[in-house]
């Protein structure tokens, strides 16, 4: 496996971002990465400092996540949602919500393996162009891209 790929980040209407990588790993592996609460909180991380004490996942429709994250200053985020779809290992369909002042998300990840690599798609679908545009505004793409790298690399030690 290589860490070639790189983040692809489009914004194709006024209420969505679209987030695509190829990651050189099956689709198995690179889905199990995403669900499991093993595998997560080793590599959705963000920039360096973070760490993420609670991963909670209840894969199924109409069961849910949380996570948070923790700096080392002692900066929390905290973030959670509920599965509308899920179709291992090809698609998962759920809300996210970064707290009451913020709208709730609508999250569409569709992995696609072809020759062994797979490229995973994240569709985010935001209430408002205003919304979308202050989510572009955080920091979002810098703390994708690490995290993506951090997932290409430990896709490595999984093989």
């Amino acid at each position: 496996m290589t860490t070639t790929e790189t983040l692809q980040i489009t914004t194709p209407s006024e209420r969505e971002i679209v987030m695509t990588r190829t990651f050189d790993a099956p689709r198995k592996l690179v889905f199990d990465a995403w669900i499991n609460p093993k595998h997560l909180p080793r590599w959705l991380l963000g920039p360096d400092g973070w760490t993420m004490p609670i991963c909670e996942i209840d894969l199924r429709k109409g069961g849910g996540w949380h996570y948070v994250w923790e700096r080392t200053d002692g900066t929390r985020m905290d973030m959670r949602g509920d599965y509308e779809e899920v179709a291992p290992p090809e698609r998962i369909v759920s809300t996210e919500s970064w707290g009451a002042d913020w709208p709730k998300n609508l999250n569409t990840l569709v992995f696609e393996e072809k020759n062994g690599k797979t490229t995973v798609t994240n569709t985010i679908l935001y209430a408002s162009k205003e919304v979308r545009d202050a989510a572009l505004k955080t920091g979002m793409k810098e703390g994708v891209s690490v995290s993506y790298d951090r997932l290409a690399e430990y896709l490595l030690s999984l093989a």
